[in-house]
């Protein structure tokens, strides 16, 4: 599709990296065994997708659902320019990802104190003071470094947070050599001018950070959330197959945006993925029948905007 007139100044082209097996998993009620989730992963990457955070190597008995991390890793990582990272919130998750053989770890803090201590059990501090321990585990290991900052728009338990606090906490990153950080909107707390006010801070504090956008529909905002990302020229998102998702130490945590209504929304827009967008609404109805109900996604049930009915199929209005 053609660029659409007025967003010429708007990314060409945007990275999406699919959350879906770990964000969109880890606080489902159903749990997947490992055939599932590899039969999700091949349906995503069969439409395009070749970047994944992919599971988290935290304790099996905090998160079940991602017990599996090191076989699931193991089982994916020889597929052809398939990026593959991992969560992991200490030295002992970090050696087994570098066990594993994940591609890069993402390092995960909160903004806010009381979430960072439900997530992690650790202070702010505490976190960023050991991740220098997990950089140092895997460090000449050729895996990548990335940063993700959980309640960057809001705490369910202590409300409004600072962007000063996000800048912060960006700045440490970039210490550490860390130039990707993902911003999460853990509970959907995210709004526009957040967004606009979160991102025009860190590029004052942390400018060597690259940021990517991580939006949850809770409030049915994930996509203007979006739209004011990419306006401000963001052009990394993340995202869940069906908009499945949800954060199981944040009471209200429902599910992220789902990756095929983003991806309908840049190819209306003319903005580049890699990603087909036909593919994606095949990858969302194998996780609705995985999980074995319907998943908040709304492309996969109503189709592409040009997806036409059959007029002799509907009735013809009488009197």
């Amino acid at each position: 599709m053609p660029r659409v007139e007025g967003f010429e100044q708007w990314p060409q082209r945007v990275s999406v990296t699919e959350v879906g097996p770990r964000d969109g998993l880890q606080n489902e009620p159903t749990v997947l065994d490992i055939a599932e989730k590899l039969e999700l992963v091949h349906a995503l990457v069969a439409a395009g997708v070749t970047s994944f955070e992919l599971t988290s190597f935290v304790s099996p008995r905090a998160v079940p659902a991602l017990a599996d991390a090191g076989e699931l890793v193991a089982a994916l990582r020889g597929l052809d320019g398939v990026h593959l990272s991992a969560l992991v919130p200490n030295p002992r998750g970090a050696e087994r990802a570098l066990e594993a053989g994940v591609d890069a770890v993402v390092l995960f803090v909160s903004a806010s104190e009381t979430h960072n201590a439900k997530n992690v059990n650790r202070s702010v501090a505490a976190s960023l003071s050991g991740f220098e321990d997990v950089a140092r585990v895997l460090d000449g290991s050729g895996i990548a470094l990335r940063g993700a900052i959980a309640t960057s728009f809001g705490c369910p338990f202590e409300g409004d947070v600072e962007a000063a606090a996000v800048g912060r906490i960006a700045q440490r990153f970039a210490e550490l050599g860390i130039r990707d950080v993902s911003l999460g909107d853990t509970t959907g707390m995210a709004t526009p001018p957040l967004v606009a006010e979160r991102i025009r801070h860190l590029r004052e504090a942390a400018p060597q950070i690259a940021p990517t956008l991580h939006f949850h529909n809770t409030r049915g905002l994930g996509l203007a959330n979006v739209m004011q990302g990419l306006a401000l020229g963001v052009d990394r998102y993340e995202s869940s197959i069906g908009g499945l998702g949800g954060c199981p130490f944040a009471p209200g945590a429902s599910g992220n945006i789902a990756s095929e209504d983003l991806i309908y929304l840049l190819d209306e827009m003319g903005i580049a993925t890699g990603i087909d967008l036909d593919g994606m609404i095949e990858a969302a109805r194998v996780a609705s029948r995985l999980m074995g109900r319907p998943l908040p996604g709304q492309v996969s049930k109503a189709g592409p905007r040009l997806a036409l009915g059959d007029c002799s199929a509907v009735p013809t209005a009488r009197g």
